[in-house]
This record gives C-alpha cells, sequence and structure tokens, in this order.
C-alpha cells in the first residue's frame, strides 16, 4: 500500500513552519483494520472531532483544508458515520458523545418549532 500524506491544518497547535508539523494519513478509501471496518477517511473524521479544538481558526475552515469537503458535506459524512456500528467499535465514547449531541440539537429544533421551552 502506498502511504500519502495530508498536510496539517496551518498553525495548528502552534506550528509555524510546514516542516514543524507532523504528517497526517491520506484520506483514502483503504479500510483500517479487518475488524474496524473505516475506511482511513471515516478514522480520519474521528480523529479530527476528538481533537478539533486543537486547531487555529475556525472549524469550517479546518475541514476544509484537511479533508477538502464543504462543511454541510462534511457534516453529512460525520451523521452518517456516527450511526455506524464500526464507528462505535473504533471509538465508542466519541461516537457516543457525539450521538449526544445531535440528539440534543435535534430536541432543541423540535421545541423551538413547536414554542416549547427545551
Amino acid at each position: 500500500m502506498t502511504s500519502v500524506w495530508f498536510r496539517a491544518y496551518p498553525g495548528a497547535h502552534g506550528c509555524s513552519d510546514r516542516h514543524d508539523r507532523a504528517p497526517q494519513p491520506a484520506l483514502g478509501s483503504t479500510r483500517v483494520g479487518d475488524a474496524a471496518g473505516l475506511s482511513e477517511r471515516d478514522a480520519a473524521i474521528l480523529a479530527f472531532e476528538r481533537q478539533w479544538w486543537k486547531y487555529a481558526g475556525a472549524k469550517e475552515q479546518a475541514i476544509r483544508e484537511l479533508f477538502d469537503l464543504s462543511a454541510t458535506r462534511y457534516y453529512q459524512v460525520l451523521n452518517a458515520l456516527i450511526d455506524d456500528p464500526a464507528a462505535l467499535a473504533h471509538d465508542p465514547m466519541l461516537v457516543k458523545r457525539l450521538r449526544r449531541m445531535r440528539s440534543s440539537r435535534q430536541r432543541a429544533r423540535t421545541a423551538r418549532r413547536l414554542g416549547v421551552e427545551a
């Protein structure tokens, strides 16, 4: 398997020079471990969600630069990913937290729509 690396987000964790950054795995479609059943991109998305706050600047800008996706498409992929049992097996605490946050936002939207306090 050929390794390809994407560049780290500029300014991430105090990095000012491209040579100071640690290489990150590419976002290919190769599966990460047979048991996990996650693509490299899916594993990278979960890793990003686990530590996105470490990146300088807006999260949407980091998403565009790291994954070459619009924020809308990224969140569509993320929502499908957190419903995937392989993602739950890969990082149960993160996936459960993301599911709780999604559920909480859905309840708040429904309450606003119905004019009820959440």
